[in-house]
């Protein structure tokens, strides 16, 4: 047999939902509303704070810079995060930049996750987080969010998702090392409550093990929810890595800028990993990431900071792809906060019948024809399940609703259409 082989911890993880969905997007839909970006432009004070730092006179910024963030980006995220949490953070020490926030997570597995320890991962989650913990040696341990019926007349909102109690302490064990948090949570948009994240954190602490908390979408929180960060809580800051995104917070996502904060006992590690894989992040992109915050911590709360404007254009927008879904018949999940809004397709199997006994979930197949046949693009919910628990939830899909309006109406436009269609004799 070839020694020519991959390691055995890529076994069963080298497909990617998002390589299939966006080769099929990219052929056949008019109007993308799969994938999690904006297609509308970063705050002209951003892009301005990227021209200055391309072509100005320090030449030093097309240059390596220091490994583990960039000077003055690690110092203003210090201010910046150390005022929220209400504590000294220590630039050097308490704050690492990564390439996004993506390389923030592979680095908090690579770090932490050792053979035969056990990772607590609540469903629905970022479709990462399983194969990195594979990837790490890891075994992954999945918890799900259970919905609860709304009250009679009302739409299913993201908060009516909730943890079972007992259900989730019935994961932990002597070989937990880690639970990944998600809020506000993609794909559903659920933002933790106060009391959700006790629960969580008490389990931390009882136990003894790591959290690993993923807020990129922290800014994107609507109808006057709060972000309680869980590091925030008492016996939560000396076991918990945040991590954090400037392509989410600033509309960025392709500059791939993220970054860590936590206790140096734990970032120290998150060094080593960091070093000795991506090392460096680009300069440029730091320096203008950099000047956006020193901007946003003067306007702090006030009408002008972009991180007060942002989540109340995307509510806007929400409500608005919200009312579109509700009226074809797509039952929309309201979310709390996030760029993506959830649906129930279980009106539309008469357009795509159930196939039985196959091995593709139902969502996939409805996604699938949907970007063929109507030019519309959504994410199958189930592919945010581990492969136990697929079929349980394969009557949604994911709508990213972070686009421009006309984007958003052409997505109207053929919902409408197909609603006539289906109406019609």
């Amino acid at each position: 047999m070839s020694r020519l082989v991959q390691a055995r911890r890529l076994e069963g993880i080298d497909k990617n939902i998002w390589v299939e969905f966006v080769k099929l997007a990219a052929t056949y839909a008019t109007v993308n509303l799969g994938q999690g970006f904006p297609d509308f432009p970063p705050p002209d004070f951003l892009k301005e704070a990227f021209v200055r730092a391309l072509s100005g006179e320090n030449h030093m910024l097309h240059q390596y810079t220091r490994a583990f963030g960039h000077p003055p980006l690690v110092k203003i995220l210090a201010q910046f995060f150390g005022k929220l949490l209400g504590r000294d953070l220590d630039p050097m020490t308490n704050v690492m930049v990564t390439v996004g926030a993506y390389q923030a997570l592979f680095c908090c597995f690579q770090a932490f996750v050792d053979e035969g320890d056990e990772v607590i991962i609540i469903e629905p989650f970022f479709d990462c987080y399983e194969p990195m913990v594979k990837m790490a040696g890891g075994t992954p341990v999945f918890v799900p969010l259970r919905p609860k019926a709304p009250k009679e007349g009302k739409l299913m909102s993201s908060a009516d998702w909730q943890l079972d109690p007992a259900e989730l302490a019935s994961k932990f064990s002597e070989r937990t090392k880690a639970i990944v948090l998600n809020s506000p949570n993609n794909p559903l948009g659920k933002v933790f409550s106060q009391g959700e994240l006790e629960l969580i954190a008490d389990l931390c602490e009882k136990h003894d093990i790591l959290c690993i908390s993923d807020e990129v979408y922290e800014w994107l929180v609507y109808d006057g929810k709060k972000h309680i960060r869980i590091a925030s809580l008492q016996g939560m800051w000396d076991r918990t890595v945040m991590i954090g995104s400037a392509g989410k917070t600033f509309s960025a996502t392709g500059w791939k800028v993220g970054w860590t904060v936590g206790p140096n006992r734990l970032l120290q590690h998150l060094r080593t990993v960091h070093q000795n894989s991506a090392y460096h992040c680009a300069t440029i992109a730091q320096e203008a990431v950099a000047q956006g915050f020193q901007r946003e911590i003067e306007l702090y709360g006030k009408p002008d900071s972009y991180l007060v404007q942002l989540p109340k254009e995307l509510q806007q927008k929400r409500d608005w792809l919200v009312q579109s879904l509700d009226a074809v018949g797509m039952k929309p999940i309201i979310p709390e906060g996030t760029y993506f809004l959830v649906a129930d397709i279980s009106e539309f199997k008469s357009d795509v019948p159930d196939v039985p006994d196959s091995d593709e979930p139902y969502d996939y197949r409805f996604a699938k024809w949907m970007i063929k046949n109507k030019g519309l693009a959504a994410i199958p919910l189930s592919a945010f399940y581990c492969g136990a628990h697929k079929n349980n939830y394969n009557h949604f899909i994911r709508f990213c609703f972070a686009k421009e309006e006309a984007t958003l109406k052409a997505a109207n436009d053929i919902l409408q259409k197909w609603k006539r269609e289906k109406t019609s004799p």
